[in-house]
């Protein structure tokens, strides 16, 4: 039994279209990049720092100017949860010396002073953690709730 050649040109014709999809899919999810994915699985763990935050900001001498910032801190790891509650004290000293560090009311009002807030948070609350040798990191700050009364 011999095949026709317009038969085998028409399987051709109906297989060469889903060859590329085939070996694109092997190339992106290869075995190495689903054991990883296994061994780490992504997570997002949130968490609260309760209290909010209150201080006052601006220029000493001046009318005082006060900030309310309720924090949450946001990890991607599983183990991250037990390290920051361990050392909660020191971070929330942290983020109290950053506050009180804060001298333009005006910036902190402003996306960009509140995003650069933020940012600043994240990697005092990382180098805290790095000084507790807790192996662990936060991926970023939050600020659930953010006040600048004048």
């Amino acid at each position: 039994m011999t095949l026709k050649p317009k038969y085998v040109l028409l399987a051709l014709f109906f297989a060469f279209p889903l060859a590329p999809t085939a070996f694109a899919q092997e190339d992106e999810g290869g075995d190495e990049t689903q054991e990883e994915q296994e061994k780490e699985p992504a997570i997002t763990d949130y968490i609260e720092m309760d209290p909010p935050f209150v201080t006052h900001v601006g220029e000493p001498g001046t009318k005082l100017t006060y900030l309310k910032a309720a924090v949450t801190i946001r990890a991607s790891k599983e183990t991250t949860r037990p390290a920051v509650e361990a050392h909660m004290p020191r971070l929330r000293h942290e983020l109290v010396m950053l506050f009180g560090e804060q001298t333009d009311a005006e910036q902190l009002s402003s996306t960009e002073g509140q995003q650069s807030l933020r940012e600043e948070a994240t990697k005092r609350i990382n180098t805290a953690l790095e000084e507790q040798q807790t192996g662990e990191s936060i991926t970023g700050v939050l600020f659930t709730e953010f006040v600048v009364q004048k």
